[in-house]
């Protein structure tokens, strides 16, 4: 009674779900009309030759749904679409029966079983389809993660890569390239302690234990207050300065040699620290074999002093050097009176016998005192010998 009326059945199903399901896609899509086609066919096929089988075999049909999972997931379909197809077709499976019911004069227990076993086909299919959607996402995601992570290193390489390899591999990973980004290097957890890894999606991470960072696409947008966020529960943290995309690994370089002296103690470590905000600091860092091999030649009696008398000395010099050798406004960034000031530098003339007015020697002077005062709590200076 079913079969002479099953071609009108499976065009009505498929009416239904690619209008109210599919918003049109199905008919778009010459490919992915087939496959919701091939599916509706074999549903309603193995629904009526299961009818007078004692225990119906469904593994076809689960690998149909798992297919059909499968495919919704790769085309970015949400998974209650399937959920909601199913549910059409029952709809419409449910309305031929009740006219079949009449029109034959079915007795109420033939509509009960049809519907029943109706119902446990499509249950059997959901969750054949529910699996599918499921495991090609998992693929999906570990395709994805692989992607990301061969673009991550691939930013950092240097030289840089060419923009065209960029652009391919960051759709490969979806990926939207920045104008620019950051790097942040991190201190590795302590033993036992795992940082949060909750992070936007698309900030790359690379959590090597011996060395771990982040690449941060557009830090500068909306404003630090969003990178301070993010950064928050990561734990130590150095920012290298903001770059063209293509630059990642300038910044990464100069946010590890940031968190270097986060290390030793002379930047904080409660806070993310930023690499354009000390580069003094760090060019001197970078010159420190050459500091401590010359800084005696001028600043030895200084040098010699006990730390306790010797740091006040510097501070006073770089600042009054940083202030263009205004004493007023030393003393207000020092918060000491400016008589203060001109007492410690008289101080500095008498042990030296400089007056370091030459501005000849005025930016190497300010580099050896940026870092002599940076690292007056982290190592022992004494003066040279003779």
């Amino acid at each position: 009674m079913l079969r002479p009326h099953l071609r009108d059945a499976i065009e009505e199903i498929e009416y239904e779900v690619r209008v109210h399901v599919f918003d049109g896609v199905a008919a778009a899509d010459a490919e992915y009309a087939r496959v919701v086609h091939e599916v509706i066919d074999e549903t309603v096929a193995h629904f009526v030759n299961s009818l007078g089988e004692a225990d119906p075999s469904s593994a076809e049909l689960a690998v149909l749904y798992a297919r059909l999972g499968a495919e919704a997931a790769r085309r970015g379909f949400q998974p209650d679409r399937l959920q909601t197809a199913l549910r059409l077709s029952s709809q419409v499976a449910c309305r031929r029966f009740i006219k079949d019911a009449y029109r034959f004069s079915w007795p109420k227990e033939t509509l009960a079983s049809l519907t029943d076993h109706l119902f446990e086909l499509l249950a059997r299919a959901a969750d054949a389809g529910a699996q599918g959607y499921a495991r090609q996402q998992g693929r999906m995601a570990d395709d994805r993660a692989h992607h990301r992570d061969r673009l991550r290193d691939l930013l950092v390489r240097e030289p840089p890569p060419a923009a065209d390899a960029v652009t391919a591999q960051a759709g490969a990973a979806g990926w939207t390239v920045p104008r620019t980004v950051a790097a942040v290097a991190l201190l590795p957890a302590p033993q036992g302690r795992t940082p949060s890894r909750v992070l936007p999606p698309d900030v790359l991470a690379n959590w090597d234990p011996t060395a771990p960072y982040l690449l941060v696409p557009d830090p500068d947008s909306p404003g630090p207050e969003r990178l301070n966020a993010l950064l928050g529960p990561v734990g130590t943290a150095a920012v290298g300065p903001t770059v063209p995309t293509a630059r990642a690994a300038v910044s990464l370089r100069w946010a590890r040699h940031t968190l270097a002296l986060v290390g030793r103690g002379i930047l904080p470590a409660d806070r993310p620290v930023r690499s354009a905000e000390h580069t003094a600091l760090l060019a001197a860092a970078r010159a420190e074999d050459l500091i401590d091999a010359t800084s005696a030649a001028y600043l030895a009696p200084l040098l010699g002093l006990p730390a306790g008398r010797r740091l006040p000395l510097l501070a006073t010099l770089l600042a009054y050097l940083e202030c263009g050798g205004n004493a007023v406004t030393t003393g207000g960034r020092l918060h000491v009176h400016e008589q203060t000031v001109r007492y410690r530098l008289r101080r500095i003339a008498e042990l030296t016998g400089h007056s370091f007015q030459d501005p000849a020697g005025r930016l190497d002077l300010m580099l050896t005192l940026t870092w002599l005062v940076h690292t007056a709590g982290t190592r022992r200076t004494t003066a040279p010998r003779n």
